[in-house]
């Protein structure tokens, strides 16, 4: 028998491990299968090139659990060990100091098992005691038995086993029983093994007994793996239902994905694997993390946000590489020269596919496009490789369904909606319903209108106006139909000042109180053929309050009430008749209130050029409160009128009416308001 210390640089190795692969360590099972995977495919190679001559036989790789002694057992028929190998291959580790590898490594388990050759190590998260049990496949080899119990001391003694291979037994410590459950067994073995390159058994086939009355083992190992998975054949034999059926397996409860990109690359780097175009609609956080990362068959990891750009980690699928060193942070991934190649790579097969899907079936590929639109839109906005690419194939939607590209489109409105200072605009809606008026009044006057409802649309705004010459994007209810294009100078309204001052102050009186939103009122002349009361919304001071919910460092504009402008028509009949109305009822009231207003105002006019040209010390205190006492006259003359003009408008159905009906035709009338409003709606009908 030999004993001895394993040859660490420290006696705290196995304290070590435990503590900081913990948060990872269920990966034990990955790394035990995975030697056993790799023995056996050494063999194979032997084999093949004439240095070993046996029979190969059965090489199937069996993971067992034996609840009553507490043991995980992997068993393999590959190369074994000799004592000699043991020694070299398990008693030594090559590591350069505790503090080193807790600095470098305590955040990322999978930067630790194989950059130090620690994959077998990684047993002792879960074992209070390992043993080997091995026999090399050279020929007179004899069987070693390799024990120990979590401290650097170990064991080797002989044992008895009668064919080649290795069997490693886990004796699952106190605190990790969970990994004694067939149920956890099974699952870790679908998450980590489900592709490896040689068969892999976890207990009996089950079949129904109708004896039993239940569900009882066959004599067949209960394969859980492929050892040949779709990505590892090639792409000319294969057919669309098999892309399909592998994408069910991968994801059971997924939609159909739209299509896929079959990858076969062996220069300058090995990379191979499927990745498929789910149906992402709406929510980008939903499709994070679907892309799983494998290294010859072995499943690594599910966050490749490192090793592919961002805005494709919203694909599905598989990525197999042997050359992504794995042994890194994700922060190094990002910077490594191989993963750059890696990843412009992918991003090239990724337009290229969608350019040639595209081309070959437009149909298609327009009938996808509500799927697509976010992804394509995440890829232009983080990507300004593939902006560059992605201008040919992605597409605008108008309100009315049809289909254009960027040229297509700016060829389209170029001799339309083009402004008095040569820009051209993109109008837009982002709810067909909702806008239906605003976008009907655009078609009207011979526009046309975009449909621009997804999630990242307003940032594809932000980018586009940069990337169009002398272009800019407004949404169709950003202002009435004449200044959303404004052609040449504005009709002015025929109304006085006086008139439209109280005509605004009318309404502005009646506007409701909402939180986080403020109404400015004005009056233009429209034409007697449009609306009387229109609601329109600032697109710039909108689209920074959305772009706040993207971008750090814009929550002060989220915080801003919304500013909504309440236009009034003046060309229209309704409120012709209210100022009519106003003008009729009101004229003994306010004649008294304006003479002594306009009085006050010439006397303030006349003071203030007395006083012009002083300095504040050379003011006497008669200067200064003869100014404040007028000032504070007007002030009184003002707030009479205007409680004579809300007087008025309180009692006015019909102004009432028509705030109501620009509210409601903005979503913006609820509850009691809105109960109000049909009630005075059956009132007013004749």
């Amino acid at each position: 028998m030999q004993k001895g210390n394993i040859g660490v640089t420290t006696e705290n190795i196995f304290p070590v491990i435990k503590k900081f692969l913990y948060s990872d360590h269920e990966i034990f099972l990955r790394e035990m299968v995975s030697n056993a995977v790799d023995a056996t495919q050494k063999l194979k190679t032997l084999a093949q090139q004439g240095d070993f001559k046996g029979e190969l036989g059965d090489l199937t790789v069996h993971v067992s659990l034996d609840t009553e002694k507490g043991t995980i057992t992997i068993s393999d028929r590959g190369i074994g060990m000799t004592e000699e190998e043991i020694d070299k291959y398990i008693n030594q580790i090559a590591f350069s100091g505790v503090n080193d590898f807790l600095e470098k490594y305590k955040d990322n388990a999978n930067n630790i098992i194989g950059h130090f050759g620690l994959g077998f190590y990684s047993s002792f998260m879960v074992s209070k005691k390992v043993e080997i049990i091995t026999r090399s496949y050279k020929e007179g080899a004899k069987a070693v038995k390799w024990s120990c119990d979590g401290s650097p001391a170990y064991e080797i003694d002989e044992a008895e086993k009668d064919d080649r291979g290795s069997d490693i037994i886990l004796y699952v410590d106190d605190d990790c029983k969970e990994f004694l459950e067939k149920e956890r067994i099974q699952q870790l073995l679908n998450k980590y093994c489900k592709f490896m390159a040689v068969p892999v058994a976890f207990g009996k086939k089950q079949e129904w007994s109708s004896d039993e009355k239940k569900m009882v083992d066959t004599q067949e190992d209960n394969i859980i793996n492929n050892v040949e998975p779709l990505w590892t054949k090639a792409p000319s034999s294969l057919k669309d239902e098999d892309y399909k059926s592998f994408y069910r397996t991968l994801y059971p409860m997924s939609d159909e994905p739209m299509f896929w990109i079959h990858l076969n690359v062996d220069y300058p780097f090995n990379l191979t694997g499927i990745l498929y175009f789910p149906r992402i609609k709406s929510n980008i956080d939903l499709q994070r993390n679907k892309i799983q990362l494998y290294c010859n068959q072995v499943f690594v990891t599910d966050q490749v946000e490192g090793i592919v750009p961002e805005f494709l980690t919203l694909l599905h699928g598989v990525i197999d590489s042997p050359d992504i060193p794995l042994n890194v942070s994700r922060s190094y991934l990002q910077s490594d020269r191989e993963v750059k190649k890696i990843s412009t790579y992918i991003t090239k097969k990724v337009a290229d596919r969608l350019q040639a899907i595209f081309k070959e079936n437009r149909k298609e590929y327009e009938e996808k496009w509500d799927d697509l639109k976010l992804f394509i839109n995440y890829g232009m906005l983080s990507e300004e490789s593939f902006y560059d690419r992605a201008k040919d194939f992605a597409l605008f939607k108008d309100t009315d369904g049809k289909h254009f590209t960027f040229d297509e489109y700016k060829t389209l409105i170029e001799s339309a909606q083009k402004d008095k200072n040569d820009q051209l605009v993109y109008l837009y809606a982002t709810d067909r319903e909702e806008q239906y008026s605003y976008i009907q009044a655009a078609k009207d006057k011979g526009y046309s209108v975009l449909l621009l409802d997804g999630q990242l649309d307003v940032p594809a705004i932000q980018m586009l106006e940069q990337k169009f010459e002398k272009s800019h994007f407004t949404r169709v209810d950003a202002d009435i139909i004449d200044r959303l294009i404004v052609k040449d100078d504005q009709p002015k309204s025929n109304l006085s000042d006086d008139e439209s001052a109280n005509l605004s102050q009318v309404f502005k009186s009646q506007m409701p109180k909402m939180e986080k939103t403020e109404f400015m009122v004005e009056v233009q002349s429209l034409g007697e053929s449009q609306r009387p009361v229109v609601i329109t919304q600032n697109e710039w001071m909108r689209r920074m309050k959305e772009m706040s919910r993207f971008q750090q460092g814009m929550n002060f504009y989220a915080q801003m009430p919304d500013s909504m402008n309440l236009v009034l028509n003046s060309d229209h009949r309704l409120v012709k008749e209210i100022l009519s109305t106003l003008n009729s009822q009101l004229s003994t009231d306010l004649k008294p209130i304006d003479a002594e207003l306009k009085g006050q105002e010439a006397r303030l006019a006349a003071i203030r050029q007395q006083q012009e040209g002083k300095k504040p010390e050379e003011l006497t205190q008669d200067d200064k409160d003869m100014k404040a006492e007028c000032e504070k006259a007007i002030e009184e003359q003002k707030q009479k009128k205007q409680d004579v003009l809300s007087g008025f408008a309180a009692q006015n159905d019909v102004v009432h009416q028509l705030i109501d009906l620009a509210l409601l035709q903005n979503g913006m009338l609820k509850g009691e308001a809105l109960d109000k409003f049909l009630k005075r709606s059956v009132d007013l009908i004749k």
